[in-house]
């Protein structure tokens, strides 16, 4: 079921916000899917999913590959019955600032601070669709 990005309701924008894992889908170069666990954090205000990871996983190396336009991706969350979905083109942002304010966030969703690492950067995700039943 799709969402409208300008009239997200209350109970998806709160679905965002709870402790759940995420999956991130990208692309390898051969076509095929490549899912892996991640955390998330969305900003409905900005349209923008936030993913803090290595700058040398493949998730990364994937979304590079797409070039200066980005990349398409997917990041999906479910519990029980309720599921959403974030689907936008990713870029790999790596300004230390950028990267400190995606820590913050992922911070606050989900309780911890993530282990400092010097090799942090933040997939920044320009979400362009909004799918789930919540």
């Amino acid at each position: 079921m799709a969402h409208d990005l300008d009239d997200l309701s209350p109970e998806y924008l709160a679905f965002w916000s709870e402790h759940l894992l995420c999956t991130l889908t990208t692309l390898r170069p051969d076509g095929t899917p490549h899912v892996v666990p991640v955390g998330v954090t969305f900003d409905a205000n900005q349209r923008i999913a936030r993913v803090i990871t290595r700058k040398d996983s493949s998730k990364v190396g994937h979304i590079l590959a797409g070039g200066a336009d980005g990349a398409r991706v997917a990041v999906c969350q479910m519990h029980r019955r309720r599921w959403a979905t974030l689907e936008g083109v990713a870029r790999i942002r790596t300004d230390t600032a950028v990267v400190a304010d995606a820590v913050r966030r992922y911070t606050e969703r989900y309780g911890r601070v993530p282990s400092p690492n010097p090799d942090r950067v933040m997939v920044e995700i320009s979400v362009t669709k909004a799918l789930g039943r919540v």
